[in-house]
């Protein structure tokens, strides 16, 4: 359902999903550079078909975009200290809402979401037990993380160069983080979503099994 939550007293448009028993862990949901569009919205649903209690704020405090062209646009004009305040203020209405039920959230999070799902896993350790990102990356003190990481990515993503993931798994491991990281060999980026043409049917099942298994074994 589409609610407000309150980020420095203004209210901000997101979505939220709760699991049909009224109780779950929560999973914070970060879109991708083009906004809180219907396929997030879908996808805390789905999550919430799986148990748990879905949150997707809109980071663009309105807008979104359907081409490459206009998400740019968005990206290039985005504040991103209120994203980073958007972010937080998301998480601490995650973590108080009557229908969370775990001491520590997951988070999860796409291209632009995803190095927001790192700031958030890196800033705020304590919060968070389970991270996971799909064809992005991000940079951070590995060692302050606590929560358990999944990755998702592709070899030859234009988007996000095979030299950035291969840093960003030796750095993770060699901070003694507790990650995993996933190659889906020779898709493209927004491989995972449903509504762009790079969509793959059989890599996006396989990973979304992959992170509901993840999220259950974590939170």
């Amino acid at each position: 359902m589409d609610i407000q939550i309150q980020v420095n007293d203004q209210p901000v448009k997101a979505y939220l999903a709760i699991p049909a028993s009224g109780k779950g862990p929560g999973v914070l949901v970060l879109h991708a550079w083009w906004g809180l569009n219907s396929f997030f919205k879908q996808l805390c649903d789905r999550l919430a078909e799986q148990g748990f209690v879905a949150l997707a704020p809109d980071l663009y405090h309105g807008p979104t975009a359907s081409s490459v062209d206009e998400a740019q646009s968005l990206v290039d004009n985005a504040d991103w200290d209120r994203v980073a305040v958007t972010v937080m203020a998301a998480k601490d209405f995650l973590l108080a809402h009557p229908a969370q039920s775990a001491e520590r959230l997951g988070v999860m999070g796409f291209s632009m979401g995803a190095y927001w799902t790192l700031a958030a896993a890196t800033s705020v350790p304590a919060q968070f037990a389970a991270a996971v990102v799909f064809y992005g990356v991000g940079e951070g003190d590995w060692s302050k993380m606590q929560a358990k990481f999944l990755g998702h990515f592709s070899d030859v993503d234009e988007w996000e160069p095979l030299e950035n993931i291969e840093a960003m798994q030796k750095d993770m491991l060699a901070s003694g983080a507790d990650a995993t990281f996933h190659m889906y060999p020779g898709l493209p980026h927004w491989f995972f979503e449903t509504d762009r043409p790079e969509y793959d049917p059989a890599a996006a099942e396989l990973a979304w099994a992959r992170t509901v298994d993840f999220f259950k074994e974590n939170l």
